[in-house]
């Protein structure tokens, strides 16, 4: 990309629906129109450049079918519908991998795949050979964190270049960010199999990729599903709560602020939020953001993000003390990473799975009108 794009880029992210939040309310009934609706209150074809092609990125926290911490069916649907009525036609879906994640199983189980497949739309995964290059990135931007990190340099997917992308996560609590929402979405996609490096600085992290975003992308967007919020200690073993509300903006900051104060927290009180308003890459301030749809001024899910026993862990070696921090070589730069990497398969898919997660999830697919909707798919 050259130089006289990579500003254009920033200027279009920058410029686009700065501050401005569109919410609404939803029903299943209604869903796939009320996100075309969405789009257009947010200004979607506006942030985006009709001569790019756009990547959209949905969010997989977990591979098993866990309705609130994962891109729902009608959310991908809907956006597919409302980007291609807009123009946008040349789509293509990007997916990342995690250590702790099987993303095909997760777009088959959360009935992802056959919409991709309905609609033509190809699927690339960036942790492939053959699918993206990882190439050098020098931003422009001064970086927070991302230097420190990974002082051999900054890589990216070459495939990110010169494209729109859309961010299609969902609302909910997070362990080590209190919210995870649009700014988070890019953890995967924007760096490779080592993000965990990044965990200690977790919040000055998500800054620096929103700068690079704005700088390699020429329209930023993203969809966010409230539809069934994650309420405790998220992105996995949260119990999801029916608050039946959709979200987007081309401000990645100012929609998270809005989710993060939906939810029941002070957006400016987290860190993510706070430091990329300081450095101008988009709005947290509620008092400075225009909400448009409906008021949901008075909205307060009332949630906590609490702990269990992986945050806990986790906590302890990525924030704890000094000499708690210098296991993190030991523990996540060798070979012993991959203890690391089974005790969580162990305590997610194998505990608190079966003996929470699926009666929860079962729960909510009787009782949930959601739930039914996700059957139906």
């Amino acid at each position: 990309m050259s130089d006289e794009s990579q500003a254009s880029s920033t200027v279009r992210a920058r410029s686009f629906g700065r501050g401005r939040v569109a919410v609404l309310k939803t029903t299943p009934a209604t869903v796939l129109d009320d996100i075309a609706r969405l789009t257009e209150l947010a200004g979607m074809a506006a942030a985006l450049d009709p001569g790019a092609s756009t990547i959209i990125k949905d969010n997989i926290s977990w591979h098993l079918p866990f309705l609130s911490a994962n891109t729902t069916p009608w959310q991908l649907e809907g956006t597919i519908k409302a980007l291609q009525a807009a123009g946008f036609v040349d789509l293509i879906a990007v997916h990342n991998d995690t250590v702790v994640t099987d993303p095909v199983k997760g777009e088959r189980l959360n009935k992802l795949t056959s919409i991709y497949e309905r609609y033509t739309i190809p699927e690339f995964y960036n942790f492939l050979p053959g699918n993206v290059r990882w190439v050098p990135y020098r931003p422009k931007a001064k970086m927070l964190a991302l230097d420190d990190i990974f002082p051999e340099g900054i890589r990216v997917p070459d495939l990110f270049l010169g494209k729109n992308i859309v961010h299609l996560p969902t609302l909910k609590c997070h362990i080590y960010t209190t919210t995870t929402g649009a700014m988070k979405n890019a953890f995967g996609g924007l760096l490779g199999t080592r993000r965990h490096y990044a965990h200690s600085w977790i919040h000055e992290t998500l800054v620096d990729l929103l700068a690079i975003q704005q700088e390699i992308h020429p329209g930023v967007f993203a969809i966010v599903d409230g539809t069934l919020s994650g309420n405790g200690p998220g992105p996995r073993t949260m119990t999801p709560v029916e608050t039946n509300y959709l979200l987007a903006a081309s401000d990645q900051v100012a929609i998270d602020a809005v989710g993060a104060k939906m939810m029941g927290f002070d957006p400016m009180a987290i860190k993510y939020i706070r430091l990329a308003h300081e450095r101008g890459l988009g709005v947290g301030d509620p008092r400075e953001i225009e909400v448009v749809g409906d008021d949901v001024s008075g909205v307060n899910f009332g949630f906590t993000v609490g702990a269990n026993l992986a945050a806990r862990f986790g906590r302890r070696v990525w924030f704890g003390s000094p000499r708690a921090q210098k296991l993190q070589y030991l523990l996540f730069r060798t070979p012993l990473v991959h203890a690391f990497i089974l005790g969580s398969t162990v305590y997610h898919d194998y505990l608190w799975w079966p003996v929470k997660g699926h009666a929860l999830q079962a729960q909510v697919r009787r009782q949930s009108k959601w739930g039914r909707l996700f059957d139906e798919y």
